[in-house]
């Protein structure tokens, strides 16, 4: 566990600490100003985090990961080791739209049972950063899929992109309501510029 994820931890118990005992101060005690001052102090300690992680979420350059290279979380790593064109695809309708499959090496670094990362998603991000989202029900092995310690699975998410549009690279997430979105420093905080794996060397 990263120091941000324990900062972010460390406030929401100091928080709910808080709350009780202000709650006790003003219900049981009638000590309002005491509980006020609590409360304030809670609404400080909260504006001061967020400060902090939006500063560095805007002004954190965008990491890009080369080609082979892992980016874990925990114990779950993942790594893009080559990216193919489907040949023989017409398109669902659309001309000039191709499908393209990326393989995705899942490696469990851990020493005790097998683990999966249940919440990842991928998609892809393309050089004007916009998204092209994993075609679902087409692929095969999940990113989402139980590893074995010290072992590793493959897992080959599909997207249809336009043919026109080239640079793309893999970024990894766990959605936009998760406890990353308050980490400091984390891919998936709020405004920060996510992670990118490149497909190509």
């Amino acid at each position: 566990m990263k120091a941000t994820e324990l900062l972010l931890f460390g406030l929401l118990g100091w928080t709910a600490i808080g709350l009780v005992g202000s709650t006790v101060s003003g219900v049981r005690r009638a000590d309002w100003p005491k509980a006020r001052r609590g409360l304030r102090s809670i609404g400080l300690a909260w504006a001061i985090y967020m400060a902090v992680l939006l500063v560095v979420s805007l002004r954190q350059p965008q990491r890009l990961i080369p080609l082979g290279r892992e980016q874990c979380f925990n114990e779950m790593c993942f790594a893009v080791l080559r990216a193919d064109q489907i040949e023989g695809y017409s398109g669902r309708g659309n001309r000039g739209e191709r499908l393209l499959r990326v393989a995705v090496q899942v490696s469990n670094r851990g020493h005790g049972g097998p683990e999966r990362e249940a919440s990842v998603r991928c998609y892809l991000l393309d050089a004007h950063g916009r998204r092209w989202e994993e075609l679902r029900g087409v692929g095969g092995v999940p990113l989402t899929a139980s590893v074995p310690a010290g072992g590793h699975v493959v897992s080959e998410p599909i997207f249809a992109v336009p043919d026109s549009v080239q640079g793309f690279s893999l970024v990894l997430s766990h959605g936009r309501w998760q406890p990353g979105l308050l980490v400091i420093d984390d891919g998936d905080s709020l405004l920060h510029r996510p992670v990118a794996m490149r497909l190509q060397r």
